[in-house]
């Protein structure tokens, strides 16, 4: 048993494609059989190898790893032209040679009459040797099958054309091409996009022309934009790589997707794990989904939260090193991720948050310094440096405890001190709990920016 993800290398894997492609995954990973990567390249004036990199990339980065692949299918011509030559030699498929003009006229007599556009069989029975190769489509009968998602389908043949399945060049066409790989590569369960629903009688018909056992299908509903349109790049319809560069969890972007369209009861948040164990095509919506940037973001975070810290560093590290920075220089990553993840929307923000404490800066932001620091913060500040320097164990509870003491002589809140004690050691005022940052930036840069601070003033003040 095996399922299949099959993308054509013609653009970037995207939301839909990925959705295809986790559906197909689950599927194997929860009936213990294998998942293949098939790269549909037969379409050599459209596919790209930066197309190839960028599927294999997205698949890696979302850990949706495969068992067998990826197959080309460029690589398997001769395969292609084994069949085809079956079909013609067992009387199931002639050549056409009908000019496009000819096409062009039937058709469009057919569209007049109100008739379904098809071809009409005009080269059955010449015999001729060359031009493009059909499909010889049965006449009489229906084509049945059932639908994991869209149920129980019926369609008669006398709604068919008369496939072409090689062309006048010899290559072979995409519905020939993959009924030949689903069945050479013992695929139990083709799972799609609905988009391909209308191919599915013409290949069931092809497998039974080739005498070959045929498998079930899972026609997934497309997705659409927020504003029910479909689905394009100001929705979301980006490079899936680009979900990386905005600072999602990959298990976090598998999460959102899965749900689009699929359901366990009110479940929103699902471990791969998780996925694995409930998935059931049966699950899946017969509805478009609705593709909701503000609920991605939701879930994004939500698994910022609880993801065990190792693995978030280990998605971190692509944007520290985006931000060239040096984790050696400063303290634990592991610390200062566990201290900013419960504040941290995304991996962007979790990563511009670090700044601080690995890199040193020579200025404040003019806005946040001009409301905080005065004369009266500068003697908080001085204050500061006094008690924060006799502390033998640099701890958040010890600083905390300078602080709290701070206030209570001074008779001041919190605030007093917090604030340009938060501006202070980070130029920004961005800082979070600042017992802690401070804690994590460490007792001597503390004690220098603070400094740094308080020389600020005067400059400001003389």
């Amino acid at each position: 048993m095996k399922s299949r993800f099959a993308p054509s290398p013609t653009g970037y894997l995207h939301i839909g494609g990925a959705r295809t492609a986790l559906f197909a995954w689950l599927w194997a990973k929860k009936n213990n059989s294998k998942f293949v990567l098939r790269i549909e390249d037969t379409d050599k004036e459209r596919s790209t190898q930066v197309s190839v990199d960028a599927i294999l990339e997205g698949m890696d980065w979302l850990g949706l790893d495969y068992d067998e692949g990826p197959i080309y299918q460029s690589d398997r011509t001769n395969r292609y032209n084994e069949v085809i030559s079956e079909l013609l030699s067992n009387g199931k498929a002639y050549y056409c040679d009908c000019s496009i003009e000819r096409l062009d006229s039937m058709r469009e007599g057919q569209i007049t009459k109100k008739e379904k556009p098809k071809y009409d069989g005009c080269c059955r029975n010449k015999g001729l040797k060359n031009g493009v190769i059909r499909f010889l489509n049965p006449v009489d009968g229906v084509v049945n099958f059932s639908d994991y998602v869209k149920g129980e389908i019926s369609i008669s043949n006398s709604e068919l054309d008369d496939l072409i399945i090689s062309r006048s060049d010899g290559s072979p066409t995409y519905n020939l091409t993959v009924v030949v790989d689903d069945h050479d590569m013992e695929i139990e369960c083709v799972i799609r996009g609905d988009d391909h629903i209308n191919n599915t009688p013409k290949q069931i018909n092809l497998y039974e022309a080739m005498d070959w056992p045929i498998p079930k299908f899972a026609h997934v509903p497309m997705i659409l934009g927020s504003d029910g349109s479909r689905l394009s790049k100001r929705h979301g319809a980006l490079n899936l790589l680009s979900y990386r560069d905005q600072g999602l969890l990959p298990h976090a972007l598998l999460n959102y997707i899965v749900r689009l369209g699929w359901s366990n009861g009110d479940q929103e948040i699902f471990s791969v794990d998780e996925m694995i164990k409930l998935f059931e095509l049966s699950g899946i919506n017969n509805s478009p989904a609705s593709f909701n940037q503000e609920k991605l973001e939701w879930i994004n975070q939500s698994h910022i939260k609880t993801t065990e810290v190792k693995e978030l560093v280990s998605n971190l590290k692509w944007h520290l090193d985006q931000l060239s920075i040096e984790i050696d220089n400063g303290p634990n990553i592991n610390e200062v991720v566990d201290a900013l993840r419960d504040r941290s929307k995304s991996l962007v923000d979790m990563a511009q948050s670090c700044i601080m404490f690995y890199k040193d800066f020579n200025e404040f932001d003019s806005a946040q310094a001009s409301k905080v620091f005065n004369s009266e913060s500068k003697l908080v500040l001085v204050e500061l440096i006094t008690k924060l320097n006799d502390i033998d164990s640099w701890t958040a509870e010890n600083i905390h405890s300078i602080i709290k003491s701070i206030c209570e002589t001074n008779g001041i809140g919190f605030g007093k001190v917090g604030q340009p004690f938060r501006l202070a050691i980070s130029g920004d005022g961005k800082a979070g709990s600042v017992h802690i940052s401070a804690q994590l930036v460490g007792k001597t840069r503390t004690l220098s920016r603070i400094k740094m601070a308080v020389d600020y003033i005067d400059t400001i003040n003389s």
